[in-house]
């Protein structure tokens, strides 16, 4: 494909298939096809060659980028046709530009040197517009050929029959088209137009492949090989080969092979690469690490979860490229323009050699004039503005640990003013620690400590979880719970050595019926003030005593909070702590008690969110739990956090790899960044052609200089894309 034309043709004729829905996207040159079962990969094949391209089907699991052997060898071919048409091209516009080098028959040295410039280094262009002829379609390359070759036979022409080849002929200089007889030749036109695209094509095809540079980097972070252990011994494998299940060995300095739990060893993780964390991670056994991290410490000796595909670096690349496959609002109604621009351009063009004819200018003024039209309307820029900032934006994103799910999203971060920060493991470190027993009178601490903690080990709540481990870690093995049962949001219950336990809120105990003594209560309003949360227990029906646990606020929370807020954002805290918590944690952090919802149940979440879309807030939300997923999903914007479950960063818009929040701040950031590039490059793209159209039919523009200009604007768009690639994240 060769500009937007190309990749809109290929879109209608595999979307006028039955139950098939496609997106071509020009810059990475890929198709995303949705496809019933019965329909075969072949068909969809065959269809893109019916339509004068060629195509093949991606390698299942295996994600792939623009920037290809094939990517290379085409830059390399239009650089050396560049070269060459620069050798021959840049003597045919001196001499016919400057009479003073015009020496005897110096046109028929032009004719000589322009022939090979049109006919072999333009060979491109004219191939794809025979081959777009006679599928009875036009593109960009269209327009390119039918200037160049009316240029040159014109010339040629002139130069056999009308005049231009007599001894002494001289061209005198001028940036206009010239008023002038048949006696007139353009080959500085043809050589020109056809080196300064070639130059364009040349720069863009460079600049595509450093647009998608942080893609391949990040496919390139997995390790080749890796050495496993079977029998105690080492033996060098391709990762290709690792399966669930396999010990491998990572040596310091090595990249973790593939995701997996240490089994042996302590060492320190540097994540960069990977999450733009600049901080090593200590880890030791029991510890999930990532593969693609790099061991910056000691022998660790890990067992694989997760191998090929479903691990989170092929996940990431996998995110990556779907969102630069997408397209964007704004891209769509590019993609209309261009589908009719080429016939229209090919009509104004002919309406223009029509008047000048008309207007008695002359037949070389009235061609000069259309080939000026032809050529600086090709819409290159139009095809290339959306998804080179996407390549772009969405790369450096990778980079910062921060997965855009599609181009869609840029558009909602543009219009987002509140962001919903779930507390525990967003705000707050999420990893909740045992601060306190206190028995009613007459319990034994111990005891009260073992049974709740007993009854909470079978529970996967955070805080159950902190109970549980205190109470392992103070009094060693706990014993067996029988009849558990859950309570949402509330607490758990079970039996433990015959005896019946409830341990949740205070509120559990309440609906049941138990009272906490007015000790108990005094405990629990102090530790409340304290911030921290509060679970009651009792045994056999009776209030047995308080366990105190709290969680820590993550050191980063409270700028990124302040920089949430430059951004035009209003930080809201939701929290199913109680109130005394929540507000607490918003005091340490800068969020003011009014914009605080505390107490709410996980399945509330959803309705606290719709309540402030219905005040006419465009509501962002940030969470990392598996009750957050629906509230992801009923935000405008959902950004979950990578460090917390699947099923958050299934449900998420953006997916934050680092559980940092200022990387949220980031995210935003980047998007909205990405989003005004797209629209920068849009407005240049049309400006160039609005402003440019009509000079051309109005006879003030040398079609050379045409060329030139339209080179550059497609230069220009994937440049101005590139600079996306110097943003700084302020967690960085």
């Amino acid at each position: 494909m060769t500009c937007a034309a190309c990749a809109g043709r290929v879109e209608r004729k595999l979307n006028k298939l039955d139950g098939v829905t496609a997106t071509v996207n020009f810059a990475t040159e890929r198709a995303t096809v949705s496809y019933p079962d019965g329909l075969d990969v072949g068909t969809l094949v065959s269809t893109v060659e019916t339509a004068g391209y060629t195509a093949t089907p991606p390698q299942p699991a295996k994600p792939s980028t623009v920037d290809d052997e094939d990517t290379d060898e085409r830059a390399e071919d239009l650089k050396a046709r560049f070269v060459i048409a620069a050798l021959l091209g840049l003597p045919v516009i001196l001499l016919s530009m400057i009479p003073a080098l015009q020496f005897p028959f110096w046109q028929w040295v032009a004719l000589a040197l322009t022939s090979p410039v049109v006919l072999v280094c333009g060979w491109p262009f004219h191939r794809t517009a025979a081959v777009n002829l006679r599928h009875g379609a036009t593109t960009m390359d269209t327009l390119v050929s039918m200037g160049v070759a009316v240029a040159y036979l014109w010339s040629v022409y002139a130069l056999i029959w009308g005049g231009a080849g007599m001894p002494g002929m001289v061209h005198e200089f001028s940036l206009l088209p010239r008023e002038s007889s048949t006696a007139d030749i353009y080959l500085e036109v043809a050589a020109g137009v056809t080196m300064f695209l070639l130059l364009g094509r040349w720069l863009e095809a460079r600049s595509k492949r450093r647009s998608g540079a942080a893609l391949r980097a990040l496919l390139a972070l997995g390790a080749k090989d890796v050495a496993v252990l079977a029998d105690g011994r080492e033996r060098r494998i391709p990762v290709d080969a690792l399966t669930v299940g396999t010990l491998f060995v990572v040596r310091p300095g090595e990249k973790v092979a593939t995701d997996g739990v240490v089994e042996e060893g302590t060492s320190a993780l540097d994540r960069s690469m990977l999450t733009g964390e600049s901080v090593p991670e200590e880890v030791g056994p029991g510890t999930a690490v990532a593969g693609g991290t790099v061991n910056a410490g000691g022998r660790l000796v890990v067992r694989a979860s997760r191998v090929g595909a479903d691990t989170q670096l092929a996940q990431m690349a996998r995110l990556v490229e779907q969102a630069q496959a997408g397209k964007a609002q704004v891209q769509r109604l590019a993609d209309r323009v261009s589908a009719v621009f080429v016939p229209v351009v090919l009509v104004i063009a002919a309406a223009t050699l029509t008047f000048w004819l008309l207007w008695g200018a002359g037949a070389s003024f009235a061609l000069t004039a259309a080939v000026a039209v032809l050529v600086i309307a090709c819409p290159c820029a139009l095809g290339l503005a959306t998804p080179t900032a996407l390549l772009v934006g969405t790369g450096r994103g990778a980079q910062l640990g921060i997965l855009v799910k599609g181009p869609e999203v840029l558009e909602s971060t543009r219009r987002v003013d509140t962001i919903v920060l779930d507390k525990t493991g967003t705000v707050t470190t999420g990893v909740m620690t045992l601060a306190g027993v206190v028995p009613a009178g007459g319990v034994d601490r111990a005891e009260l400590l073992r049974l709740a903690g007993a009854v909470e080990a079978a529970s996967e709540h955070p805080i159950a979880r902190a109970i549980a481990d205190g109470a392992a870690k103070e009094l060693g093995d706990l014993p067996a719970v029988a009849e558990f049962g859950n309570n949402e949001g509330l607490g758990v219950q079970g039996t433990v050595a015959g005896r019946a336990v409830l341990v949740g809120r205070p509120r559990l105990l309440a609906e049941r019926g138990i009272e906490l003594t007015a000790e108990l209560a005094e405990a629990v309003r102090v530790a409340e003030a304290s911030g921290r949360t509060v679970v009651a227990a009792a045994v056999d029906g009776v209030a047995a005593g308080l366990l105190t646990v709290s969680d820590t606020v993550k050191p980063t929370s409270a700028e990124a909070v302040r920089r949430l807020r430059q951004l035009g954002l209003r930080p809201v805290l939701l929290t199913g702590d109680n109130a005394t918590v929540a507000a607490t944690v918003a005091e340490e952090v800068g969020i003011p008690a009014a914009d605080v919802i505390a107490e709410v149940m996980p399945a509330d979440k959803v309705a606290a969110v719709r309540r402030l879309q219905g005040e006419g807030r465009v509501v962002a939300m940030v969470g990392d739990g598996v009750n957050d997923a629906p509230a992801l999903a009923a935000a405008d914007l959902g950004l979950s956090l990578g460090t917390g479950t699947d099923v958050a960063i299934e449900a998420g818009d953006l997916t934050l790899v680092r559980g940092d929040l200022r990387v949220a701040a980031d995210a935003i950031r980047l998007s909205r960044r990405t989003l005004g590039t797209i629209k920068g490059n849009l407005f240049w793209a049309f400006a160039y052609n609005v402003a440019g159209l009509p000079l051309a039919a109005a006879g003030v523009l040398n079609p050379m200089l045409a060329g030139a200009a339209m080179a550059f604007s497609s230069v220009f768009v994937v440049t101005n894309s590139l600079r996306l690639r110097r943003f700084r994240g302020w967690a960085e």
